[in-house]
């Protein structure tokens, strides 16, 4: 049975329901395992494990199935498309899970981890450390086997004796830091930009020098205020796009 992620919609009761739910459930189907049955508990269970009601659980299905990820049959359940797309365009209200969707579903391949010192420039979100953990990891397409992004996380020694690597080849860094180390996170605040590809982005990810490429960045935060973790992902340009939606109440 695919591994779902434990309930964290307590994180934001002012996000709706059932989109908090479509994402946590969208970064499971994206993540499992590929002996993982394809098809999907019942409404009923499903609503049970994220403490929802039926109709909640329902319109989260709704939306996955828009997008391609479930079909729905009836008498016979709900199941996961092995064709499932990868890399689509997730809408970002605010919700950690759907971080945790964005960067999920792809094969992933540990390129490297160490103590390094504090880059200058990320000095400030990590006071009075000289050195953290820096993690790289090259994603690619499951299907092509194309590279999709390559991603470079600077995390706090403490935390870093605790990831398991085997994790990180199946799991976003902070799923891993959420739901294996247990981290409490209480925000992440992410940036995007355009840039150009450096002679090592160009190398991963196939690109030619210079070509555009879209430039993460994302700093997750504990309850106390920390920085736990500083992610850096560059995504190929022809690849991804971000789309954020506000919502008026």
């Amino acid at each position: 049975m695919t591994t779902f992620a434990p309930d964290s919609l307590a994180l934001n009761r002012k996000l709706p329901l059932w989109y908090q739910v479509s994402q946590s459930l969208r970064a499971s189907i994206l993540g499992r395992r590929p002996q993982d049955p394809l098809r999907l508990p019942t409404e009923d269970r499903l609503a049970e494990h994220y403490g929802v009601s039926v109709l909640t659980m329902r319109q989260a299905l709704k939306e996955l199935e828009s997008e391609g990820l479930i079909s729905r049959h009836r008498r016979r359940g709900t199941f996961i498309e092995p064709s499932a797309r990868r890399g689509a365009p997730v809408r970002l209200l605010g919700s950690v899970d759907a971080i945790v969707a964005q960067q999920s579903g792809e094969r992933t391949e540990v390129l490297g981890h160490g103590p390094e010192p504090v880059p200058p420039e990320l000095a400030e979100h990590f006071p009075g450390l000289d050195e953290a953990v820096a993690y790289r990891r090259l994603r690619s397409d499951e299907r092509t086997g194309e590279p999709t992004n390559w991603a470079e996380n600077l995390v706090r020694p403490e935390l870093a004796d605790r990831i398991d690597l085997d994790d990180l080849t199946r799991w976003p860094m902070t799923k891993v830091l959420r739901d294996v180390v247990g981290v409490r996170i209480s925000r992440i605040t992410d940036t995007v930009e355009a840039r150009l590809a450096d002679p090592e982005t160009a190398r991963l990810l196939d690109v030619p020098l210079l070509s555009p490429i879209l430039h993460y960045t994302g700093l997750t935060y504990d309850e106390a205020g920390r920085v736990v973790d500083v992610a850096r992902i560059r995504y190929r340009g022809d690849r991804f796009s971000f789309t954020v939606t506000l919502e008026a109440h």
